[in-house]
C-alpha cells in the first residue's frame, strides 16, 4: 500500500515532506527520527484515518452547515459552531478496522506485561509552516495508557479540530476547514525533570548567532501556557558559550503522578534554583545548532531532560521571524522620561498605547475593544481574538516563548511578558505605554487631546508620536512591508507608499515550493493567493505606490518549504548563491508565476510596481527585462520597473545598468555595507566592523544617489539607517534621494529627521 493511502504510520516512515499526511508535527517528528536526534518512538495516525472517520460517520454535511453560520467577527457564532460539530465528531464510531489497527500499533509501544504510557498529540496538516502557528490550538493528552483509553483521546483530539480558536484561526487565514486535516502522533512518554524551548535565533532581536534557552522543573505545558515564568538562559550560537542566565523563582510544576499528570508544589529547596547546569545548557545548545543546520531554517524546538538523559520530542519553523533586526534601544526620549510603573521580559518589539483591559479567560475577550491594552496573567489561544483587536500586552508570566509572546510576535504587537504583578497593580481604564522593545510598561500615554481618555476603549491604538507627525516632506517617506494583515493600519499612517514588499513572507505563508506547485499543477491556485495578498496592499495604499519586490529567497530557504529538498542545491554560501535576477533567467517558470499574479492585481490596482533584487550585471537585468516585457508588463505611467542596488557592482556600473531601461532605483543599505566592507552583519564577532556610515558606503550612496539625479530617475533607500542617524539623513537630502523607506515603527520618526534636515539644507 502507497504511504499517503495508509492509516497508521511510524515515525520512520515520514519526513518533513509529509506534512499533508501526519501534520507538522508528525512530519517533523518522522524527519527527526530518521536524522537520528533522540526522539522517543511512536506511530502516527495519518489525516487519512480523520478523512476515512468523517466519510464513513457522513459527518461532512453536517459540519459544513454549521460552518455557513459562522462570522469570524462574531465569536458568539463561533462558539455555538464549535459546540454543536465536536458534538457530532463525538457522537460518530471510529470505524472497527481502523479502530483495530490503532490499537495493534499501540501495543507494539508496550512490553510482555504491561502497556505503555504514551503522549497522545494533534498534528493539523497545514501547521508549523512559516507565517502560521497552529500550536496549543488543537489537544494533547499526557500519561494515557490502555487500548480504550487511546482510543478515546485519538477521538478527542478529531473533534478539537473544531475547537472555537481553531475555528477562528483557519477562518482568519483563510485555510478551507475541510482541506485542514488532522493527525495524531501517539509517543512514548517520557517524564521530565526539566524541560522547556529553545529557539535557535533569538526570537526578540532576531539575532542569528543567539542560541535562546528557556527552561522549567517538570513538564513543559506549563512554559508554552504561560503558568511559569522560566529561566532563560542566552548562548552564543557559534562558540558554544554562555552569555546570560536568568534565573527565575518557581512554585508549582507539572509532573507525571502514576498515570496521571498532576499540578504538585516545587520543593522549597529547589525553587529558586537554576533549572539547568552549564553542562546541560551547552549540550542542548549543541543539539538546537545542529537541529537548525539540519533544516536549514531557525527552529523551535520543545525538549526534556530525565535522569540526566536529553529528549526532543518537538521541533518546528519560528512563524514569527521578519527581515529586520530590532534595535535594543527602541525608544524616544518621550517614553524614557515616563514613569516606569513595571518590568518584564521584552516578547514582542514595538511600542504601543492605550487604556488597560484586565481579562482573566478567553470567556471575557469581548472585553477588549480596539486600541485596549489587553493585561492577563497569561494567554491561551482563546485570547487570540482579542489579542488581534490589542495595542499591546501584557501578562503577569510566560516567558519569550510563551503563548503570549509567539502570537504577539506574529500579529506584530508591541508585547511584555512575566511582569508578575500586572494585574494587581494595573487598573482598568488607566492609560499605559508598553515598550515591547525593552520590557518596559510606562505611566500614561501620548495623547492628541486630553479629552479623548473617556471613550479611549473604542478607539483605534492611540498614536505614540507627535502632532508633528502630519508634516509634509518633499522627500517622500515609504515603509516596508510584508504581512498583508498590516496593510489597513499602516496605511492609514502619514507614508506615501510602499517603498519595499517583501515577497518571501507571502511565499513562505503559501508554505510549498513553487517548483513542487508547478509539478503538481497547481499554479492557478498558487497565483491566486499571491495576487489576493497584493490585491491587499494595493488596496489599502491606493493610488499610492506598492512596490513589490520579487521574490529573493536564498537556496537554504527554499529548501524549508515543502518540496524544497528536491528542487534546492545545497550552497556552501548561500548569501553568494543561486538567488535574485540569475535565477530568474535560469528558471523563469517561478518567476512568471509572480508575474502573472501581478498582471491580475493590476487589473484592480495599477498602483503595483516591481522591483528585481540581486542583479550583478547589467546583462543580467537585460534579461530580466525581457521576462518582464514578454508576460506583458511595460513600463508607463503606471507601472515603473526598479532595481534593487545592494551588490558593489550596481554601484560601480550604475550608468550601464540604468541605460537597460529602469525607473528608479532603492539602495539596500544593508546588504550593500556587508558587500562593501566583507563584513557579516550577523556576526556578533563582527559587530562593530559593520558600519553604514563607513566613508566607502557613504561613497557608495553619494554616487548612487548623484548618478540617479543626473539621469532624472527616483532613488530611495530601505533600511534603518536613515532613521537612526540624522547626520546621514542630512547627507542622503543634500545628496538628492526623492525617498526613504522605513519600517512602520520608524515612520513619523524619519519624517521629523527629513523635515528637519530640508529645512537645513534649504537654508
Amino acid at each position: 500500500m502507497l504511504k499517503k493511502e495508509k492509516h497508521v504510520l511510524w515515525f520512520e516512515e515520514v519526513d518533513k515532506d509529509d506534512i499533508a499526511l501526519v501534520g507538522g508535527k508528525g512530519a517533523n517528528l518522522g524527519e527527526m527520527s530518521a536524522a537520528g536526534f533522540p526522539v522517543p518512538r511512536g506511530f502516527i495516525v495519518t489525516s487519512k484515518a480523520y478523512f476515512y472517520f468523517l466519510e464513513e460517520n457522513k459527518l461532512k454535511s453536517q459540519i459544513f452547515q454549521e460552518l455557513k453560520l459562522v462570522n469570524k467577527e462574531d465569536p458568539e457564532t463561533i462558539n455555538r459552531a464549535s459546540i454543536n460539530i465536536k458534538k457530532l465528531i463525538l457522537s460518530g464510531k471510529i470505524p472497527t478496522d481502523l479502530a483495530k489497527e490503532i490499537i495493534v500499533n499501540y501495543l507494539k509501544l508496550g512490553g510482555i506485561i504491561k502497556q505503555a504510557l504514551v503522549a497522545i498529540r494533534s498534528s493539523a496538516t497545514a501547521e508549523d509552516l512559516p507565517g502560521a502557528s497552529f500550536a496549543g490550538q488543537q489537544e494533547t493528552f499526557l500519561n494515557v495508557q490502555g487500548e480504550a483509553n487511546v482510543l478515546r483521546k485519538v477521538h478527542e483530539c478529531w473533534a478539537s479540530l473544531f475547537e472555537a480558536r481553531a475555528i477562528f484561526y483557519r477562518e482568519e487565514k483563510g485555510f478551507d476547514h475541510f482541506k485542514v486535516g488532522l493527525a495524531i502522533p501517539v509517543q512514548e512518554m517520557v517524564s521530565a525533570d526539566v524541560s522547556g524551548i529553545m529557539f535557535t535565533v533569538d526570537p526578540v532581536t532576531q539575532e542569528k548567532n543567539h542560541l535562546l534557552i528557556e527552561a522549567i522543573w517538570g513538564l513543559g505545558e506549563y512554559i508554552v501556557q504561560g503558568q511559569v515564568t522560566p529561566d532563560a538562559y542566552l548562548i552564543d550560537k557559534n562558540r558554544l558559550e554562555i552569555l546570560s542566565r536568568k534565573v527565575e523563582k518557581q512554585t508549582i510544576q507539572l509532573t507525571k503522578v502514576g498515570t496521571l499528570t498532576k499540578k504538585t508544589n516545587v520543593p522549597m529547596q529547589r525553587r529558586l534554583r537554576r533549572k539547568l547546569s552549564d553542562k546541560q545548557i551547552l549540550e542542548l545548545a549543541a543539539m538546537g545548532k545542529k537541529i537548525h543546520k539540519h533544516y536549514f531554517y531557525p527552529q523551535d524546538i520543545e525538549w526534556v531532560f530525565y535522569k540526566n538523559k536529553l529528549y526532543i520530542v518537538q521541533s518546528r519553523p519560528i512563524t514569527t521571524l521578519q527581515d529586520n533586526k530590532v534595535k535594543k534601544e527602541e525608544g524616544n526620549s518621550e517614553e524614557n522620561k515616563k514613569p516606569i510603573l513595571l518590568k518584564g521580559q521584552s516578547a514582542s518589539p514595538g511600542i504601543g498605547t492605550g487604556p488597560v483591559r484586565k481579562i482573566y479567560s478567553g470567556k471575557e475577550i469581548s472585553k477588549v475593544k480596539k486600541g485596549d491594552v489587553l493585561v492577563a496573567p497569561m494567554t491561551s489561544p482563546d485570547f487570540v481574538p482579542a489579542m488581534k483587536r490589542a495595542a499591546a500586552i501584557v501578562t503577569d508570566k510566560g516567558g519569550q516563548t510563551s503563548h503570549a509572546a509567539i502570537v504577539s510576535r506574529e500579529l506584530g504587537i508591541p508585547c511584555v511578558v512575566g511582569t508578575e504583578t500586572a494585574t494587581k497593580e494595573l487598573k482598568n481604564e488607566q492609560i499605559i505605554t508598553v515598550n515591547g522593545s525593552k520590557g518596559e510598561v510606562y505611566k500614561g500615554g501620548t495623547i492628541i487631546n486630553p479629552d479623548l481618555l473617556k471613550t479611549a476603549s473604542s478607539l483605534a491604538p492611540l498614536p505614540t508620536y507627535s502632532p508633528r507627525s502630519v508634516i509634509k516632506t518633499a522627500t517622500h517617506v515609504y515603509v516596508n512591508l510584508a504581512e498583508p494583515h498590516l496593510a489597513t493600519e499602516i496605511a492609514k499612517r502619514n507614508v506615501d507608499g510602499v517603498g519595499l514588499l517583501r515577497a518571501e513572507f507571502m511565499i513562505s505563508e503559501i508554505g510549498v515550493h513553487p517548483k513542487k506547485i508547478i509539478k503538481d499543477k497547481k499554479q492557478k491556485a498558487f497565483i491566486e493567493k499571491l495576487s489576493t495578498n497584493l490585491s491587499t496592499f494595493c488596496e489599502s495604499f491606493y493610488p499610492r505606490p506598492v512596490i513589490y519586490r520579487a521574490t529573493d529567497f536564498k537556496t537554504n530557504e527554499y529548501r524549508n518549504l515543502t518540496g524544497g529538498e528536491r528542487f534546492e542545491p545545497e550552497e556552501e554560501n548561500p548569501l553568494l548563491g543561486y538567488r535574485g535576477a540569475f535565477r530568474y533567467i535560469h528558471d523563469p517558470e517561478v518567476f512568471e508565476m509572480e508575474l502573472q499574479a501581478i498582471k491580475k492585481t493590476r487589473k484592480k490596482f495599477n498602483n503595483l510596481w516591481l522591483m528585481i533584487p540581486f542583479a550583478r550585471t547589467p546583462n543580467e537585468l537585460k534579461e530580466v527585462k525581457k521576462i518582464v516585457v514578454g508576460a506583458g508588463l511595460t513600463r508607463s505611467t503606471s507601472f515603473k520597473l526598479l532595481l534593487m542596488v545592494e551588490i558593489p557592482s550596481n554601484v560601480i556600473l550604475l550608468d550601464e545598468f540604468l541605460e537597460v531601461g529602469i525607473d528608479g532605483v532603492s539602495i539596500g543599505s544593508n546588504d550593500l555595507t556587508m558587500l562593501i566592507l566583507g563584513v557579516d552583519r550577523d556576526s556578533s564577532d563582527l559587530a562593530k566592523a559593520f558600519n553604514e556610515q563607513d566613508p566607502a558606503v557613504l561613497w557608495a550612496l553619494e554616487k548612487t544617489i548623484k548618478t540617479c539625479q543626473k539621469n532624472k530617475i527616483m532613488v530611495s533607500i530601505c533600511g534603518q539607517a536613515p532613521s537612526f542617524y540624522p547626520d546621514l539623513v542630512e547627507k542622503l537630502i543634500a545628496w538628492g534621494i526623492t525617498s526613504v523607506s522605513v519600517n512602520p515603527d520608524a515612520i513619523e520618526r524619519t519624517r521629523d529627521l527629513i523635515y528637519q534636515a530640508e529645512k537645513k539644507v534649504k537654508s
